[in-house]
């Protein structure tokens, strides 16, 4: 296992070999899974949306349904492309290509009620994650939240699930974000967090 970050073109290739390398699409435990996403989002009122790794957009398209504006990331163009077609109906849907965590985009992502990151975390290494999660926490409003999602069995990647969950969690807790949910589901865990708002911080 690397402990290096996923460069972007190793996305690029994924999606250009294949359309749908992780079958969001077809895959029953994919459908199930966000399924679950959707029913731990906030119950707060959100009305601007940021999924980091948005892939083909499959996860977008659900957000997109529910709030008025939804900013959707990712490292693959080819990958986006599929997104804004599938997507090409939600007028309050905006596409942008990033690596994350280098090219986090701050301005556009300044003022998010929600940022989902789901199933890229362990992509990164422990120091990326750190980065990532300070530049989140950076962007919400006090009364937003954060959702993460991780797969939870073998992997070759920087991290694993596990590890890099409780990295970003920690990360987060620098900047007085704790969770309020967490749960653990068959090959995934699912955490959220929420900003500690008896706390006098640059949030506050």
């Amino acid at each position: 296992m690397s402990n290096e970050t996923w460069k972007a073109d190793i996305f690029e290739s994924l999606f250009q070999q294949h359309p749908d390398p992780w079958s969001f699409e077809s895959s029953l435990y994919e459908q199930k899974k966000l399924s679950r996403v959707l029913e731990c989002l906030p119950s707060s009122p959100v009305s601007f949306a940021t999924e980091l790794g948005c892939a083909i957009g499959v996860g977008t398209l659900a957000l997109a349904q529910r709030y008025q504006r939804v900013l959707a990331v990712d490292a693959s163009e080819t990958a986006l492309a599929m997104a804004r077609q599938r997507c090409q109906e939600h007028t309050g849907v905006r596409f942008i290509k990033a690596f994350l965590p280098a090219d986090y985009p701050a301005t556009d992502a300044d003022g998010s009620d929600l940022i989902l990151i789901s199933e890229i975390l362990y992509f990164l290494s422990p120091v990326d994650i750190h980065t990532l999660a300070a530049k989140v926490t950076e962007s919400l409003v006090p009364e937003g939240c954060i959702l993460i999602v991780n797969w939870t069995g073998p992997t070759d990647t920087p991290c694993t699930g596990d590890e890099a969950a409780e990295n970003f969690i920690l990360a987060c807790q620098e900047h007085y974000w704790l969770p309020d949910m967490a749960e653990r589901n068959e090959g995934y865990r699912i955490d959220r967090l929420a900003f500690v708002k008896n706390h006098r911080g640059k949030n506050a």
